[in-house]
């Protein structure tokens, strides 16, 4: 087994070259704000969805339009509001007087990276139509069903401060997210780089050094990864906690969860730590992977009850209270 665990390692340490030339040029134009780009990159690498969650002015979508340049993948800016209709977003069919038929006129939604900004401002019909493109990566206009292009990735921003003209967002749409990061100020220091940036004109624009055909080739190899049984018990001891608090002696927190993570949570932290570990250029999982991915896999998927919310108790601090609670392997 050593021996496949070497070569698997040698050949992650082979395929996985790109990431570092991919973050240093990323890095060119956003400063700072490691963790969003990082998390970025592992819902990419992982086929899952990211849910950004910060005040604005973070570079949430300078990070994601700049992604999309630096792998040459096509890139569509939906701005969310009141008023949007899902044709809006997939596409519509439109009557051609000529030809006396019908012709499907496809939508924004037929790009690899979707930036669906302020999700969290229109009504359901729309989330319905962006949750069949999720879930199913296809749409469906009229009677036809549209498969949408690979690698298909919908980043989604929500400012936590406005909730005046707001929807939230079903929980089931929610799940879908396989990660939501939340997104804190720049330091000092990372400020005065921006702003010196900003006021000289010195704002770079990413050069394209991966194609979308090797991200897809990643995530193949992302399957090979090895991961010990041991770990695998760690993240379902991690996503049962939530669930059954008491069983983990962890009966503080009975009172505090509605509900528990799902089975999707134990699906993306065994998904999102193989990515991670690919990330960090290593051909097997450790528990400070599953550790490092935690909380952006569990913060939306653990419902907090009232009584917490009258503690001010937050679904964050409920997952770190199991994080260091539960025994790692």
């Amino acid at each position: 087994m050593s021996l496949d665990i070497k070569a698997i390692n040698e050949k992650i340490q082979r395929e996985s070259a790109f990431v570092d030339v991919l973050l240093s040029e990323i890095g060119k134009v956003i400063v700072g704000q490691k963790h969003m780009v990082e998390r970025l990159l592992i819902g990419l690498l992982s086929n899952g969805h990211v849910l950004l969650e910060g005040v604005p002015g973070l570079a949430k979508t300078l990070a994601v339009k700049t992604l999309a340049s630096a792998i040459q993948a096509k890139f569509q800016r939906i701005q969310f509001t009141p008023d949007l209709l899902p044709a809006d977003l997939i596409g519509t069919l439109i009557f051609n007087q000529k030809e006396s038929r019908f012709e499907t006129k496809k939508g924004p939604i037929f790009a690899n990276f979707i930036l669906a900004d302020e999700i969290n401002r229109s009504p359901a019909k729309v989330q319905s139509a962006l949750l069949e493109a999720m879930q199913e990566r296809q749409v469906t206009i009229g009677e036809q069903t549209f498969v949408l292009p690979e690698p298909f990735l919908v980043l989604a921003t929500q400012n936590p401060i406005e909730q005046e003209g707001t929807y939230p967002l079903p929980e089931a749409q929610v799940d879908r997210f396989m990660l939501k990061v939340t997104i804190g100020y720049p330091s000092k220091e990372e400020e005065l780089q921006i702003m010196r940036s900003n006021v000289n004109a010195q704002l770079r624009l990413p050069t394209p050094v991966v194609t979308p055909e090797s991200i897809l080739a990643a995530r193949a190899v992302i399957g090979e990864i090895y991961m010990d049984e041991k770990i695998e018990k760690y993240i379902l001891d991690i996503v049962f906690a939530t669930r059954s608090p008491k069983q983990y002696n962890l009966g503080n927190l009975a009172q505090l969860i509605s509900y528990g993570a799902s089975p999707r949570a134990s699906i993306n932290l065994a998904l999102g730590a193989k990515a991670y570990a690919f990330v960090k250029r290593r051909g097997y999982v450790i528990p400070e992977d599953v550790r490092a991915i935690s909380l952006d896999v569990l913060r939306h998927r653990v419902a907090v009850t009232y009584e917490a919310e009258a503690e001010e108790v937050t679904s964050e601090q409920v997952v770190q209270e199991v994080l260091n609670k539960i025994e790692v392997p």
